[in-house]
């Protein structure tokens, strides 16, 4: 909560002119773990436990996992600020603000954990989103891509379903709160493809063929769906980009 705290009131400064980018600033220092409370326990994604949302401590099991994503958000928002260097002012304001967001959304995730008997750190979690962070850390080509554009972007197809889910267990209070998330993340997975375009024209390369290249080379080309297409357009996606995700996503029988 601390994090989230010093999260409204860094973007708050920023907006009100008292902070901004300082070209003389030093640095970054080599990319490291984030400050992590002790608890979850971190994990393979492999070993977690599938509960179901049929009971309380299943659908707690389920706001637990997004909050830590939202967490995991809020880290990665502000190393995209502190690590590349040299952007445009409105560089530094998307990302500050995408952290400003994410704070909120933890904050509102953390409410409702409360509301059914839990703390964030209840249950395990995996730490695949910042092992991205580490593996780009040196590229903001491929942090842009990577991470707002294929990790962030799993959200905006895979939260509909789960509102649905939780809308069958009559738990409209944790809807309303998924609705406002998808409807923000779906600005922060834009702000992933303007600036991922900013890399690829600054460095004369193509956007859909780099895009491609780096799913190949950090993920194996792995790539699946359900894919929200029309979150996916909202976002930056181009139509032939979203041609090409119907094709990794053929239709069920």
């Amino acid at each position: 909560m601390e994090k989230a705290r010093l999260s409204f009131e860094t973007f708050a400064a920023l907006q009100a002119g008292l902070l901004a980018p300082d070209d003389s600033a030093p640095p970054p220092e080599a990319i490291g773990l984030p400050g992590r409370p002790l608890k979850p326990t971190l994990v393979s994604s492999r070993a977690l436990a599938q509960r179901g949302l049929g009971t309380a401590e299943g659908r707690a099991a389920l706001i637990h996992a997004i909050a830590h994503i939202e967490l995991n958000a809020i880290d990665l928002a502000w190393d995209a600020v502190y690590r590349f260097r040299g952007k445009p002012h409105a560089y530094y304001v998307d990302w500050a603000s995408c952290a400003n967001d994410e704070a909120r959304h933890y904050t509102m995730l953390a409410d409702r954990l409360a509301e059914l008997g839990h703390v964030y750190g209840d249950f395990d979690a995996h730490n695949g989103l910042w092992e991205m962070a580490v593996k780009t850390a040196h590229s903001d080509t491929a942090r842009m891509a990577l991470v707002p554009r294929v990790l962030e972007a799993r959200g905006l197809d895979v939260t509909p379903g789960m509102m649905e889910r939780l809308r069958r267990q009559d738990d409209e209070r944790t809807v309303a709160i998924l609705e406002i998330i998808l409807r923000e993340e779906v600005a922060h997975v834009a702000a992933g493809t303007r600036w991922f375009h900013w890399c690829c024209a600054r460095d004369g390369i193509d956007p859909e063929r780099t895009f491609a290249q780096l799913l190949t080379d950090y993920m194996n080309g792995s790539l699946r769906g359900p894919f929200n297409l029309d979150a996916r357009r909202q976002a930056g996606f181009s139509e032939s980009e979203l041609a090409w995700l119907r094709t990794l996503d053929p239709p069920r029988a």
